[in-house]
């Protein structure tokens, strides 16, 4: 076992060095919040972002990027998407030669629409080979040991197999790809889709609207995953349909927790203040609106969403807005 590093410990990245701690591997947790570093340190707890987990032992949190990240071989960047380059940008002259970055961020950065792994890319020396990991993972349920299953991405298949093999545990099973953009889309965009999902709920309209909006929301971000020349069959996935109906039904889901206090006419800018952990369909959404509209690429009900984030229209008007749509056939064909 090899020691790892996480950078971001929020729910996820502490979920992650608690998974990766009990199958065995020396973890260095770090976190720029003294407070979440001496609760780690000295109460082996994270009581901010993951309550009543007790931490096991092999994690050593710190304040220091530099104590982190020395002569580890694989570093885990678990940040928020807004802050990734300027993290990195920190990081990088840290790393060992050589090290495996794996990305477990969701999101496009505002102005360049890159994505995650894109970023990493202009941060990053060309030896760093660079992995994605994402589906559908509660980090909740991960931390307890809760079966789940995701997805790593990579154009460097040997670092995938590798993430795959480290990362592995009983109840952690890990498929691998070479489809980037499409892991990367799928695992942006189901964020925005989950706000809907939570206004669509928040405002009673059943199942069957609820259905409705999952199955077109995915055939929008898979439209884009193409653009962006990931595969159809990803966003069929793990990294795509599983993670979207996680996130759009899941109780833990922040995404949709702001879709359905926006549906109560809660202002958006009152309800992100009562959040600890950031819901990235928030800033994700003018973002993928963008795009989507570089690359040719119509994202319907990322653009509600985007008018009833900016506080332009209603809960109720972008769902009649949706449904007046002209009709179409179902199915494009390419």
């Amino acid at each position: 076992m090899t020691d790892i590093a996480i950078l971001g410990a929020g729910s996820w990245g502490t979920a992650l060095a608690v998974h990766l701690a009990r199958i065995g591997h020396a973890v260095r947790l770090w976190s720029i919040e003294p407070d979440v570093v001496e609760a780690v340190r000295e109460r082996r707890s994270n009581a901010v972002y993951l309550p009543d987990v007790l931490l096991p032992r092999g994690i050593d949190a710190t304040l220091s990027l530099a104590e982190a990240v020395d002569g580890v071989g694989v570093v885990v960047a678990a940040v928020p998407s807004h802050v990734l380059r300027a993290v990195m940008f920190d990081a990088t002259p840290l790393l060992q030669h050589g090290a495996v970055v794996v990305s477990v961020v969701k999101g496009i950065e505002t102005g360049t629409l890159l994505r995650m792994s894109q970023v990493l890319e202009e941060e990053l020396p060309a030896d760093h080979p660079i992995v994605v990991l994402s589906g559908p993972s509660f980090a909740i349920e991960v931390a307890r040991e809760q079966t789940t299953a995701v997805s790593v991405a990579s154009g460097d298949m040997q670092a995938a197999d590798r993430v795959q093999e480290e990362f592995r545990g009983n109840f952690f099973r890990i498929y691998t790809t070479p489809d980037v953009p499409g892991v990367e889309i799928g695992g942006a965009l189901k964020n925005v889709i989950a706000i809907a999902a939570g206004v669509v709920e928040g405002l009673g309209l059943g199942y069957n609207a609820s259905a409705a909006l999952m199955t077109r929301g995915l055939a929008e971000i898979t439209r884009l995953a193409i653009a962006e020349g990931g595969r159809r069959e990803t966003l069929a996935g793990l990294s795509g349909l599983g993670d979207l109906v996680l996130t759009c039904m899941g109780p833990y889901s922040r995404n949709r927790h702001v879709g359905m206090e926006l549906a109560k006419g809660r202002r958006l800018a009152e309800i992100l203040a009562g959040m600890k952990m950031v819901a990235e369909g928030v800033k994700t959404t003018e973002a993928a609106l963008a795009l989507g509209a570089s690359r040719g690429v119509e994202l319907p009900i990322t653009a509600q969403m985007a008018e009833l984030l900016a506080g332009r229209t209603t809960p109720a008007y972008v769902v009649a807005d949706l449904m007046l749509r002209p009709q179409r056939i179902e199915v494009e064909t390419e």
